[in-house]
């Protein structure tokens, strides 16, 4: 079984990122889950991307960072939009990562130096419409990762729903997110 840990998006760790870490859990996996936010939660993403932005995206990787240092290094990093900027830094630069698993989102490889660590499975789940996955860069680079690196996989969903797979937000698509938590057991089953 594998150890993740799972980051949150920009409402903070909403009850529909934590069922989804209870589903993952009633597969056998253990999940952890960082809060980024120190206990704040948004109803309004604008206002949680407000958030992150005044404290800083640097500090909220630094907090997924120091989240994860009690932590074996042999883990999946995990994130929803948000949540993967630190699961994506952690999957490329600390040592003995098992894999990524990248939602809604998914930030150009050089943004943490270098290429995509060879060996290192990848999975990034987006809907093929969704105004922020399709629409600012992240498919392009969720393409080039899966250019670069030698076990990666990128799945496009019909929609335009950004944070689909989180069942707490009126953006959920239980289709949609049955198929990506389908996914991605089989991803954890194989790495873990």
């Amino acid at each position: 079984m594998a150890e993740v840990v799972l980051f949150h998006h920009t409402h903070g760790l909403t009850s529909g990122v934590r069922e989804f870490a209870r589903e993952l859990e009633r597969a056998g996996h253990t999940v952890h889950l960082p809060d980024l936010y120190e206990g704040r939660v948004f109803a309004d993403m604008a206002e949680g991307a407000a958030y992150a932005r005044e404290t800083g995206f640097g500090t909220i990787a630094e907090r997924g960072r120091a989240a994860t240092e009690h932590l074996p290094g042999e883990v999946v990093y995990a994130g929803f939009s948000l949540g993967v900027l630190p699961a994506q830094m952690l999957a490329r630069t600390r040592a003995g990562a098992r894999g990524a698993l990248l939602f809604h989102a998914c930030v150009p490889v050089s943004e943490f130096g270098g290429e995509w660590p060879e060996g290192l499975p990848v999975q990034v789940h987006g809907m093929e419409a969704d105004e922020f996955f399709a629409g600012e860069g992240d498919l392009e680079a969720a393409r080039g990762l899966a250019r670069g690196a030698d076990d990666a996989e990128v799945f496009l969903y019909p929609g335009d729903r950004h944070l689909f797979a989180d069942g707490s937000l009126p953006s959920y698509d239980r289709e949609a997110a049955g198929l990506l938590v389908e996914r991605v057991l089989k991803f954890l089953d194989r790495v873990g």
